[in-house]
């Protein structure tokens, strides 16, 4: 019974250290491939029984488990949708023979990291097919909000490179200094014109009119001018008419004393603005006020105009997209805008390693890992968002090299206990006619560089095929 136990021992020893240096020789030539996790095979002992004087080998038996909670080093790349994550969580990702099955619901699987690029129809995926998902952003740029323990509101992340965007003027500021000698009683009263260009709903270009007339007295100077405002999108139609009034005490002379709406918008006195309402929509016109710096002054005998300051852009085609450490994807125009389009959310799990493993450095829910949560980048236990990076393996080859070597060791070892065991099985008379039989294997094995281990396993298996250990057996009781 003990000498059957112990060979039993050393063949589970030989299969459990095949097991680890399968996953040795999985971690090895992954070494180079960006997100893999490294395989390990972990060890438990088996007891059949014990007892006073007797002892039965029991083996061992092996597990084998994905370091997934192991972060790799971030390498930088090129890509701007080289994504990799500074810390814990996963991507989602479906497969790109999903997009084209039935049904709306796609499979999610994650990974770690990935090179995405734009594919035929716009779609970011990797060479291997795994499409990246994210929600989508509203027109405005902002994120709706989507349930966090859910996937349902993910989408392919689709970039059109053709698609062009304008952004509307809203607001627009003005410095500009009136001739204060134009409002004296023996001026000619001549207006004074300019045009402030703004973009409207279809980014095209438009302009406002404004005239700046001064109030003629008939003695002295009035201090007083009339500021008309039209709007080109409107036909030239009057926008806005206001009455401007200027300090001419010490210390505060030339600056604006009073607005007085004549048509069109309010004048807050706070900030400065008129409130127009072009044909495009509202437009915030920024004149200043009584108390404010900047704006429209009234000064010496010069008529002068600083730039306008607005917001807005014309049509501007699609440049590049990038992605921010919150998990924002940026569309980025060659006419400076730049706009939210979608955000890739963090996936995050209570127990990392419960993970089931696919293809191609990809991860399932399963029961084990635990409920599933979509963060923000960078937010709770999760980490930021990653451009033009990619993750490495955690593969340690000098470690997988150190483990080969002692593994090697112990199925030599298992090996040398199955040759001891079957020899110990062998009736004495048979050893000097086996070991004489054998010799000459052996030294031809040699010549071979066969290891001692394997040798021995050859040598026991072809005794056993050519001689039975039965025979032998029926030989030795012959008379």
């Amino acid at each position: 019974m003990t000498i059957s136990s112990s060979l039993n021992s050393g063949v589970a020893g030989l299969q459990v250290n095949a097991s680890r240096l399968a996953t040795i020789a999985d971690n090895i030539a992954n070494a180079g491939t960006y997100g893999y996790k490294r395989a390990v095979a972990d060890f438990h002992s088996l007891v059949i029984m014990q007892s006073d004087g007797s002892y039965s080998a029991g083996g061992v038996r092996a597990s084998t488990s994905r370091m997934i909670d192991q972060r790799g080093t971030l390498v930088t790349t090129g890509n701007p949708t080289d994504l990799a994550i500074g810390g814990r969580g996963l991507m989602a990702v479906t497969s790109e023979a999903a997009l084209d099955g039935p049904g709306g619901n796609l499979p999610i699987r994650l990974l770690t990291t990935g090179s995405f690029r734009p594919d035929a129809e716009g779609i970011l995926r990797t060479q291997t097919g795994e499409v990246l998902m994210g929600w989508p952003a509203n027109p405005d740029g902002t994120i709706p909000n989507f349930p966090r323990d859910s996937f349902d509101g993910l989408q392919p992340i689709q970039i059109n490179s053709n698609q062009f965007t304008g952004d509307p003027t809203t607001r627009m500021q003005l410095s500009v200094n009136l001739p204060a000698t134009q409002t004296d009683a023996s001026s000619s009263g001549e207006p004074f014109v300019m045009s402030a260009e703004y973009y409207d709903n279809l980014g095209t270009s438009q302009y406002l009119e404004i005239t700046f007339t001064p109030q003629i007295p008939a003695a002295g100077m009035s201090h007083n001018w009339t500021m008309v405002v039209r709007d080109s999108a409107s036909g030239g139609g009057v926008v806005g008419e206001y009455g401007l009034a200027f300090d001419d005490a010490r210390g505060n002379g030339g600056n604006l004393a009073a607005i007085t709406p004549i048509s069109g918008g309010a004048h807050d006195a706070t900030t400065g603005t008129l409130a127009l309402n072009v044909d495009a929509g509202p437009l915030d016109l920024v004149i200043g006020g009584p108390g404010l710096p900047g704006g429209l002054t009234q000064l010496s005998d010069t008529f002068a105009r600083a730039p306008v300051i607005k917001n807005g852009s014309p049509v501007g085609d699609l440049s590049r997209v990038e992605v921010d450490a919150n998990g924002n994807l940026h569309a980025i125009y060659d006419n400076g805008i730049t706009r939210v389009i979608y955000q890739i959310p963090i996936v995050d799990v209570p127990n990392l390693s419960g993970l089931t493993t696919g293809d191609n450095q990809t991860y399932l829910i399963s029961p084990d890992s635990g409920q599933f949560f979509l963060w923000d980048a960078g937010d709770g236990p999760t980490g930021e968002m990653v451009g033009y990076a990619r993750e490495e393996s955690t593969t340690d080859v000098a470690g997988e090299l150190t483990q080969l070597i002692q593994t090697q060791r112990a199925y030599s070892s298992n090996a040398k206990i199955i040759q001891t065991v079957e020899l110990s099985r062998a009736l004495a008379t048979d050893f000097p006619v086996e070991i004489s039989d054998w010799v000459f294997w052996r030294f031809a094995l040699t010549d071979l560089s066969v290891c001692s281990a394997t040798m021995a396993l050859l040598l026991v298996r072809m005794l056993d095929m050519i001689c039975p250990s039965s025979f032998r057996s029926r030989r030795a009781l012959a008379p």
